[in-house]
């Protein structure tokens, strides 16, 4: 599964893994993809180099990557709390009543919530990027777009490729106008933010919008069959999330929501603005219900609805309160229906790969 892209970056497979996990992203190199590091999650840099130190010493020398969030336009001069002020306290108070309708016990006395939207901030994903920079890096993603300008000139001095996810082939043109490197062509299908166009009609589209620029095809891929079918409609990889989620690598801490994921089909993730008041693909529960139901006050824009429900979140987390447990995952979570290792995905992966084209060579005739 190579192509130019991949080999450009000295991996053996065209398959980019973003996780939230150090194990799963280093495993991911390790098994010749691109393993990339999701950073939203570390607010304090030094949990950051924690963890990318842990990569140095376990992907045996392949290269990887991070992914941020970084708004392309700055904002001046707001803090986490000025953004905290400005969320009505009738949301405060429906996040009250829902938890308790569900017998949600409070968090400890000094715990502090273990989710929190702040790598959003201007601030927070410069500081990660502060930290980033010092290691080996080969590749930055971001996951809102493209990256404000000195961003993507500081990476390119430190060799290091951007990528940005796009949902539209106008998104995308608009990343390749400001210096990107690689678009990641997001499906409806995807797990997390995504925008209203399928897989299938957005990625040629993408990569007609932006060539020779590397298109990697994303949302609703977890088998080798749909790797040569993102490659047969010009992608130069795939970017693969979601299937992640069940390896045994993988640090959930929730048996319960390992059971939900498992057990899910294709048909039970919805469209929701609950998590981060954009619409992001996860797991639909008697939370998504909620958040969604027009009897209820509506979901607040990002980022204050990721910072309302935060706390909300970990306490459902750590009390696994399964009718409200869920987490971002694509359609593909049907066919997640058992724990593997990353190395056993990429077998199916190739394996899968290597029979769609041996098929396609029979249908068109070749040895």
């Amino acid at each position: 599964m190579q192509t130019e892209l991949s080999k450009r970056l000295g991996v053996e497979h065209a398959v980019f893994g973003f996780t939230p996990f150090p194990a799963v992203a280093a495993a991911i190199s390790r098994a010749g993809g691109f393993g990339v590091l999701g950073a939203v999650r570390y607010t304090a840099p030094d949990d950051l180099a924690r963890d990318l130190d842990w990569m140095q010493d376990h992907v045996d020398g392949r290269p990887y990557g991070l992914d941020v969030v970084m708004p392309a336009k700055k904002v001046e001069g707001v803090s986490e709390a000025d953004v905290e002020a400005m969320i009505p306290e009738g949301h405060r108070q429906f996040v009250k009543d829902t938890l308790a309708r569900h017998g949600v016990p409070e968090l400890a006395a000094g715990e502090a919530a273990g989710w929190r939207i702040t790598g959003w901030m201007e601030q927070v994903a410069r500081g990660q990027l502060d930290v980033a920079f010092d290691y080996p890096i080969k590749l930055l993603a971001n996951a809102l777009g493209s990256p404000p300008t000195d961003v993507v000139a500081r990476a390119h001095a430190c060799g290091v490729l951007v990528a940005a996810l796009a949902g539209s082939a106008r998104h995308a043109r608009k990343h390749a106008e400001g210096g990107i490197d690689i678009v990641v062509a997001q499906g409806y299908e995807a797990g997390g933010h995504t925008g209203e166009i399928a897989s299938m009609v957005l990625t040629p589209e993408v990569v007609d919008a932006v060539g020779p620029l590397p298109v990697l095809a994303a949302g609703g891929i977890g088998g080798g069959e749909q790797v040569a079918a993102a490659l047969a409609l010009g992608a130069q990889g795939v970017w693969l999330g979601s299937v992640w989620l069940t390896t045994t690598e993988a640090e959930l801490h929730s048996p319960a929501l390992t059971r939900k994921l498992l057990a899910a089909g294709s048909g039970d993730t919805v469209r929701s603005r609950a998590l981060t008041g954009k619409p992001a693909r996860q797991l639909r529960t008697a939370w998504t219900d909620a958040w969604d139901d027009p009897a209820g006050p509506g979901t607040l824009p990002m980022p204050l609805q990721g910072l309302l429900v935060a706390e909300a979140v970990s306490r459902i987390q750590k009390h696994e309160v399964e009718p409200l447990l869920g987490t971002p995952v694509g359609q593909i979570v049907g066919r997640m229906t058992s724990e593997r290792s990353v190395q056993a995905v990429f077998d199916d992966l190739t394996s899968g790969f290597e029979r769609a084209v041996t098929r396609l060579n029979r249908i068109a005739g070749r040895p």
